[in-house]
């Protein structure tokens, strides 16, 4: 799962679950380390099929005709957002934890 290079730590995605991969990453963003995640595209999104299905939907309305989507449709761009998610990230020390997030 995670490769240790020169001070940052490497997470390879594939077949692990979003959200708790995505938990265990916040945990070691705060405490200092540095990371960086590939194969963003394969990683699972786990839960109720239609569920998750009705969510992304509505989730895709969001926008405006002239401005376009209002939401990330890149892989890493979805993660970086749940992890976002998890950390204080109005507060310093989430600000600082987001930025060493590759």
């Amino acid at each position: 799962m995670a490769k240790k290079e020169q001070g940052e730590t490497v997470i390879d995605a594939e077949g692990l679950i979003l959200g708790r991969m995505a938990s265990q990453v916040a945990k070691r963003l705060l405490n200092g380390e540095k990371i960086i995640i590939v194969n963003a595209e394969k990683a699972i999104i786990s839960g109720k099929r239609l569920s998750i299905l009705r969510e992304k939907q509505d989730f895709l309305q969001v926008g405006h005709f002239r401005k376009g989507p209002l939401h990330p449709r890149r892989p890493d761009r979805i993660i970086k957002k749940v992890i976002r998610g998890m950390l204080p990230r109005k507060k310093p020390r989430g600000k600082d934890a987001l930025k060493r997030l590759r």
